[in-house]
């Protein structure tokens, strides 16, 4: 298909993300294309290792492509937004898990979706333009596509600064907090992947490495631990408001301009997720989430002023970011029964 183009070339297997002017978010049909390539790779003798790349300087991908979500949703239509969560959600299951080297080169943005398909593969490169984000909360949604999982396993409390926020990260906090592994710049992409092609190693990535500084999160990780060590959003954003400084007065503003109903799940997500083993576990928690957000969370509502009327003024279920209620959060990550991700 025009959107996301898979090729074999030397060693590798390419996916190429095409979707530049729309930066790339990730539609349902390129979620089963990438897939497919993957299933045809996987047991490929042919076939040593994945390159995974986008078209554009803007962004690697800058999140699943949720405007058709809206559409349908306004128009009663729930099911296809479950359909295509549940198959994005397998996808990046078997991207954590695939047998071969994956090589991700992510530039620009990486939020959302992008961090599902880039950042579970075994060599996750950054370089100089790269900012990695997980913004769900400002959109009704949580932090998903097993992004929960590497945000309960950021250093510290990390994780919950970065998912309740949306704090974009630059290259040297994005391989501080998880997300990437590999710093490269970019003028060496290039002949980096003409290399891996040629030869099928992986170990070129490592090689083509390089230190990265500017890393600011290690230098919050006091403040970050004392803050959001908190057991409820109530004490964060009380914690918050004695902190004082600019990091502060901007997680404080950042949190209190999203869902409540997305906050209060993500702080729950992110505590259990640090008990997790795997991403399948991740997904399966976050999709019980996912598929009523758009019914009984703030997610319609999110995409219309993010995106829709573009006002940036939601309405949100509740008045204020700590005001969805315990007993409300706990039924919007209860079982499904027979549609829970197995």
């Amino acid at each position: 298909m025009d959107d996301v183009k898979t090729r074999t070339e030397g060693r590798a297997g390419i996916v190429t993300l095409a979707r530049p002017q729309a930066l790339n978010a990730l539609s349902h049909p390129m979620s089963l294309a990438i897939e497919a390539a993957f299933d045809a790779w996987r047991d490929d003798p042919a076939i040593a290792l994945v390159i995974m790349e986008a078209e554009g300087e803007k962004a690697f991908c800058a999140g699943g492509d949720i405007a058709s979500i809206y559409h349908q949703a306004k128009a009663g239509a729930l099911q296809p937004a479950r359909d295509f969560w549940r198959d994005e959600y397998r996808l990046n299951v078997k991207i954590a898990e695939y047998p071969k080297p994956i090589v991700s080169f992510m530039q620009g943005f990486i939020m959302g979706g992008g961090v599902g398909l880039g950042c579970h593969g075994s060599h996750r490169i950054v370089g100089e333009s790269s900012r990695v984000a997980m913004p769900e909360c400002g959109i009704g949604l949580i932090p998903d596509v097993g992004g929960s999982l590497i945000l309960a396993r950021a250093p510290g409390r990390v994780g919950e600064y970065v998912g309740l926020t949306g704090e974009r990260l630059n290259a040297a906090d994005a391989i501080f907090a998880g997300f990437a592994n590999l710093y490269v710049p970019g003028e060496d992409w290039p002949a980096l992947k003409r290399g891996l092609i040629e030869t099928g190693d992986a170990t070129r990535a490592e090689e083509a490495a390089r230190p990265v500084e500017g890393a600011t999160l290690p230098g919050l990780m006091p403040m970050l631990d004392r803050v959001f060590s908190a057991e409820t959003l109530s004490e964060i954003l009380e914690r918050l408001e004695g902190e004082g400084g600019e990091t502060a007065e901007k997680a404080l503003a950042a949190i209190r301009r999203s869902s409540p109903i997305s906050l209060a799940a993500t702080l729950e997500i992110l505590r259990r997720a640090r008990g997790f083993s795997s991403v399948r576990e991740a997904v399966a928690l976050e999709y019980r989430f996912t598929w009523r957000s758009h019914e009984l969370g703030d997610f319609v509502e999110g995409i219309r002023a993010q995106l829709i009327d573009k006002d940036r003024t939601p309405h949100w279920k509740h008045p204020a970011a700590d005001a969805a209620p315990a007993p409300y959060i706990a039924m919007m990550l209860s079982s499904l029964g027979e549609n829970d991700i197995q």
